[in-house]
């Protein structure tokens, strides 16, 4: 029997391994044929996206772009699905802005008053910046790649992704006895240990990949 394939989409790590591969269009890519390519002679089961949701409330047009993004995904193949997790806003601290205060503080030589006040006022205003962080999607997705190679839907999972946290969901579906493979632009030291193969993706890979 042909081996049953699901491929498993890091929408995060995925979308910022194509950015830098200087790949075009990242938009106008079609994921059916992307799966259908990294899978080969096997039978393709799903394509399971996984990303965290924007907030409509605190970007509007994002939240616009990514339901628009994630409409197209599920219409181009009734096998495509999608699966959203959160995304939180935090404090940080910016590091330069805080040196820039620094800086001026120390300064010895005198300059223009107008700039200085100008610049302690960027230093201000930036110092404690908000930044937007990803919960839960890797947990969602490490938990239906195993989940679903415990109730034996797949027999090859394929990975979108270089994130190494996945390495102990790896390990277990492969005790399981399944084939996980791995695929990104960017670089996965850790995760290239624990799959059968790790897929290395260049730009004139996705050339054939585009709606």
């Amino acid at each position: 029997m042909t081996d049953r394939a699901v491929v498993f989409i890091d929408g995060n790590n995925w979308f910022h391994g194509l950015g830098n591969a200087l790949v075009e269009d990242r938009a106008r890519l079609c994921y059916k044929k992307i799966s259908q390519k990294l899978i080969g002679p096997r039978e393709w089961i799903a394509t399971r996206y996984y990303i965290g949701q924007v907030d409509q409330k605190s970007n509007p047009t994002f939240y616009a772009n990514q339901r628009s993004f994630l409409a197209g995904l599920e219409s181009t193949d009734t096998r495509i699905s999608f699966h959203l997790g959160r995304i939180e806003s935090r404090k940080s601290d910016n590091l330069a802005a805080k040196e820039l205060q620094r800086y001026l503080g120390a300064l010895t030589t005198k300059i223009d008053p107008t700039v200085f006040a100008e610049l302690n006022e960027i230093a201000k205003r930036h110092r404690d910046a908000k930044v937007f962080v990803e919960k839960a999607v890797d947990v969602f997705l490490a938990v239906d790649l195993v989940t679903m190679a415990a109730r034996n839907d797949y027999d090859c999972a394929y990975i979108l992704s270089a994130d190494g946290d996945f390495t102990p969901a790896i390990e277990f579906v492969r005790s399981l006895g399944k084939k996980v493979f791995a695929a990104s632009p960017l670089v996965g030291a850790q995760i290239a240990k624990a799959v059968n193969s790790f897929i290395p993706l260049r730009k004139p890979w996705f050339s054939d990949c585009y709606k």
